[in-house]
């Protein structure tokens, strides 16, 4: 690709969003805006060295996005927003050392990558050449107007168009690309003598046709021009972005029964054969094998998935993996680093927190493993808990392969059960339980013979009528 680099726009205020929150941060799915265009530029072919985001408004909050998830792109401050013109030249310093300039605007998610490869192919001949789209409601967008011999393009703003120029319905879609040595002949020349008394790069295009520079326009579909300005806006391009992915994975071989009432994020990845049930959300850079059902109510954040996997419904799964032929479920919440081994189950009403289940171990129900290590074949009873914090601490339990752990067992961690032991049901273990051994912590029943008729509290029910 000839020496080329990418602007992001992200300077903007986004007044109409009415949000705390940067416009190009507002996420679509589980993603900010500006992750779609960066994608975009990636996917087409640039390198993220050669890719900048003019930062303005909210710029810190931008900056530190960026720099956490595209560590290689670089940052441009735009401190004073004094109109696109003046964010171009703001980053001039950056992109005057390259052949060609192109500048995308931050709020276009939808925007695909063989898009932008048609666009850097196109506009090689071009000294400029402006992204625009057929709009079906043109609105207050700024009109093109194209030569009569098709050879240049200029803007028209829609207040200084002519009633028969409003009815042009080829638009601006803000992006451009421009090849840099006719740009830096021009940039300085913009002005802002205007209305708004700011600097338009739409102006950029009169200034190089009057200097006989070459100029053009490439049609993109108008679903993939589609900003985004305020809250509805933004709820429309999600809704969008949403079913491209369902109609991709179903396409796929992936069984999605009810689409409308599933979500899942742009990073996940599904096999062919596994099936979404309804009311689904799969965020993150989750992975689900093939042959697996996420059932109904589930959701499932930055979770591996195995083969031939069941998650029965209303599973929450966060940061953890469950292996091939696992079953978790309904109701359990599995957690921070947590692993399921081949064949191994987390039951109705359990928490797993930073805990790995042996295969074939079995969490039924009712019950928290908070930084435990199980091995294989082991049976965790009802309403048993590892006491993992001591108030300052998370302590290990450890519990070896082929153990039975009574209902209601209370590890005090740290503390071991070693392979083969067993655990009475009540007892709360605070010592090492060897080898194919019982542990017994619980207190010696006593009966106390006639305590209800004397406890002064206590009506026998002939009382209790009178």
């Amino acid at each position: 690709m000839n020496n080329l680099c990418v602007l992001v726009m992200a300077a903007g205020k986004g007044t109409r969003m009415k949000s705390a929150i940067p416009k190009v941060l507002q996420p679509v799915l589980d993603r900010p805006i500006i992750d779609y265009v960066l994608d975009t530029a990636q996917s087409a072919g640039v390198n993220p060295e050669d890719t900048a985001v003019l930062a303005g408004a909210g710029g810190q909050e931008v900056e530190a996005h960026i720099t956490k998830n595209f560590p290689s792109v670089k940052i441009l401050w735009q401190h004073e927003q004094l109109g696109t013109g003046h964010a171009v030249k703001s980053a001039i310093d950056w992109w005057k050392n390259y052949d060609s300039l192109v500048v995308l605007n931050g709020d276009l998610p939808l925007m695909k990558p063989e898009s932008l490869r048609e666009l850097l192919s196109f506009s090689g001949k071009n000294d400029c050449t402006v992204i625009t789209f057929e709009a079906e409601n043109p609105g207050a967008y700024g009109r093109i107007i194209r030569s009569e011999n098709k050879s240049s393009v200029s803007i028209v703003e829609y207040k200084d168009a002519s009633p028969e120029q409003k009815l042009i319905r080829e638009v601006n879609a803000g992006c451009y690309i421009f090849k840099v040595k006719p740009l830096l002949q021009i940039i300085d020349l913009i002005s802002n003598d205007n209305a708004q008394k700011e600097y338009y790069i739409t102006d950029a295009l009169g200034l190089m046709n009057e200097k006989g520079m070459s100029t053009g326009a490439f049609i993109l579909p108008e679903e993939e021009m589609q900003g985004v300005n305020t809250q509805a806006e933004l709820a429309e391009v999600s809704r969008v972005k949403r079913f491209e992915i369902l109609n991709r994975f179903m396409s796929e071989g992936v069984r999605i029964p009810d689409p409308e009432s599933v979500y899942i994020g742009s990073n996940v990845i599904i096999s062919r054969g596994s099936v979404i049930m309804p009311n689904v959300q799969i965020w993150g850079n989750s992975r689900i094998g093939e042959g697996s059902v996420i059932g109904s109510g589930s959701i499932l954040t930055n979770a591996v998935i195995g083969n031939n996997v069941n998650v029965i419904a209303y599973a929450v799964i966060e940061n953890s993996t469950l292996k091939d032929n696992t079953k978790a479920g309904p109701f359990c919440y599995i957690r921070d680093g947590s692993c399921l081994e081949e064949k191994s189950f987390a039951g109705k009403f359990v928490e797993l927190k930073n805990s790995i289940i042996g295969e074939g171990s079995k969490v039924p129900h009712l019950s928290y493993m908070g930084d435990a290590t199980l091995g294989h074949d082991v049976n965790i009873g009802a309403g048993s808990i590892t006491c993992n914090y001591d108030g300052e601490r998370k302590n290990k339990t450890l519990i070896g392969s082929n153990c039975f752990v009574g209902s209601n067992t209370m590890f005090v961690a740290p503390v071991e059960l070693s392979d083969g032991a067993a655990t009475a049901a009540g007892s709360v273990i605070t010592q090492k339980v060897p080898e194919n051994s019982l542990g017994v912590g619980r207190a010696r029943q006593k009966n106390i013979a006639d305590w209800s008729l004397r406890n002064h509290h206590h009506k026998t029910a002939t009382e209790g009528e009178k």
